[in-house]
């Protein structure tokens, strides 16, 4: 029973990962690759690639998983505290994300309007 209830649980998590990756833009496929689905949401969070890295190195890791998780919040025009649910609480703010009805905002793109 107890591998039932854990088995549902990654898939919860799992696609609402998924989801929230198609909203911006991305495969949702990438959300189920291990490191390069931290790559893309480095991409969906508008940071610099080099960031990936520091999810690799003690003590600036948790400083990179901050950061990310509060511009992808952002991102979707959630706020601060959203951004730290993402980083403590993922397994329920990331299918929130997904199934919600946020949509990604992708500030990097020109509106064409001089």
């Amino acid at each position: 029973m107890e591998l039932l209830v854990v088995i549902l649980f990654t898939l919860v998590v799992a696609a609402g990962f998924w989801k929230t990756f198609e909203k911006a833009g991305q495969p949702g496929w990438a959300a189920i690759i291990p490191i390069y689905n931290f790559y893309i949401l480095i991409k969906i969070s508008g940071n610099a690639w080099w960031w990936l890295v520091l999810f690799f190195v003690p003590v600036a890791n948790f400083v990179a998983v901050a950061k990310i998780s509060i511009d992808v919040a952002g991102k979707f025009d959630k706020g601060f505290l959203f951004g730290i649910g993402l980083m403590f609480l993922s397994f329920v703010f990331y299918p929130v994300l997904g199934f919600g009805d946020s949509r990604y905002r992708d500030t990097t793109q020109s509106t064409g309007v001089p």
